[in-house]
């Protein structure tokens, strides 16, 4: 069984503003294998990518979805 942990990012309201962040969240919950689901205002920043690692490795996560910002602007950020 898959262990997936799905992030999705407010973008200081970019997104916020125009998609239901709390609905995206609660159909992620639903999927199967999803075990973990987080936002958060800034998934780019230091403190969203260190999420993202601790959770990989608290959780056991062994796929990773990045609901957030095109990869034109963030895909670096993503990579590693």
């Amino acid at each position: 069984m898959t262990r997936t942990g799905v992030y999705v990012c407010h973008c200081g309201g970019n997104i916020s503003e125009t998609v239901d962040i709390q609905q995206v969240v609660e159909d992620a919950r639903q999927q199967s294998g999803v075990v973990l689901v987080r936002d958060h205002e800034h998934m780019c920043s230091e403190t969203g990518q260190n999420l993202v690692v601790s959770d990989i490795k608290e959780h056991r996560l062994d796929r990773v979805v990045i609901a957030a910002c095109s990869p034109q602007f963030q895909g670096p950020t993503f990579k590693a």
